[in-house]
């Protein structure tokens, strides 16, 4: 009964180790600037990611704005502008002596460390959305993109209407 129980625990982790990983779709808000109006968008999964988000395929983006859809596709370069912080360096300088044994050495000591920086890796990329039917309204966006795959982005819209993006 334990060696069937154990065989039994063992495929299902085997079984496990092969399933495809799901990701949920990163969600985002986007607001038009004039009207303050809101909207949600969604990303699929991988498209913000360094793998992804190239300007071939299909769409990969759905905007949702002011009673209208938008589909699109997010490209985003694979090259990622680093932004190091200022190093900050620490000096310390310190010399003495021993008051209560006179037969001690002057000492003196110094050190300069340089802590580890911290950087942001930011990458760039566009979206281009348009809306179906007989008269297509579009959406083109700026992006910027962090290594956590959150970001913002700006937007105008083919009737003028500018929008800010957060996801």
């Amino acid at each position: 009964m334990m060696k069937a129980t154990l065989t039994c625990l063992g495929c299902a982790a085997l079984l496990a180790s092969c399933a495809p990983t799901l990701t949920a779709p990163t969600l985002g808000r986007i607001v038009n600037a004039g009207t303050g109006q809101e909207g949600v968008v969604t990303f699929q999964p991988g498209t913000l990611g360094n793998w992804g988000g190239s300007a071939r395929g299909g769409d990969n983006v759905t905007v949702q704005v002011g009673g209208q859809t938008y589909t699109g596709r997010a490209a985003l370069l694979d090259v990622a502008t680093v932004y190091p912080r200022r190093p900050v360096f620490d000096l310390s300088l310190g010399f003495g002596s021993s008051f209560w044994d006179p037969a001690s050495d002057w000492v003196w000591g110094s050190s300069l460390r340089a802590p580890v920086t911290s950087r942001a890796i930011l990458r760039t990329g566009n979206l281009i959305a348009k809306t179906a039917g007989p008269a297509p309204r579009t959406l083109t966006c700026n992006l910027q993109v962090d290594a956590s795959e959150h970001g913002i982005g700006n937007c105008i819209g083919s009737d003028g209407a500018r929008y800010a993006m957060q996801f």
